[in-house]
């Protein structure tokens, strides 16, 4: 598949892991809203699961200005709080593809697209263990996230 639209909406996360499912259920959540709130045409909705950063990042498209990131990440706050994080501030070692190949080097590559990381406070991330579903502070979190990419998507 090629991404080609100058704005990138991506889910990371493994659906698998608990809230660590919470990238990819903002974008199930978001194309099931398509017909009641739009998108502009530039731009894309990705449920890029644990791949982003092996089969997206590491893959850049000229056309992209934009790409915006929804996913987990420990930043000290209370589970369900969202917080808009920086590249520079993606903790060193979160996002490792199936070569350990971290996604700082990747997304540092792609310095003419602003970068942009929606990230919600884990209440439970299960790795290694199996557990399907967020927890329920994470889920409410979802309508929030959403509201920032509704706000990031006109360029």
């Amino acid at each position: 598949m090629t991404y080609d639209a100058e704005v990138l909406v991506v889910g990371c996360g493994n659906v698998l892991f608990k809230d660590d499912g919470f990238g990819p259920a903002c974008i199930e959540e978001l194309e099931k809203q398509l017909d009641k709130r739009p998108l502009p045409e530039n731009t894309m909705p990705i449920d890029a699961g644990t791949s982003a950063p092996h089969y997206l990042f590491s893959l850049p498209n000229p056309m992209w200005k934009k790409i915006i990131i929804l996913d987990i990440a420990n930043f000290g706050g209370k589970p369900g709080d969202i917080k808009i994080l920086s590249k520079e501030e993606v903790p060193q070692g979160k996002y490792q593809d199936p070569h350990s190949v971290s996604v700082a080097d990747p997304l540092d590559e792609l310095e003419e697209v602003e970068i942009i990381i929606v990230a919600c406070q884990p209440e439970k991330v299960s790795s290694p263990f199996v557990e399907y579903g967020l927890s329920d502070s994470v889920r409410e979190a979802i309508p929030k996230a959403l509201d920032i990419v509704y706000e990031e998507v006109i360029i």
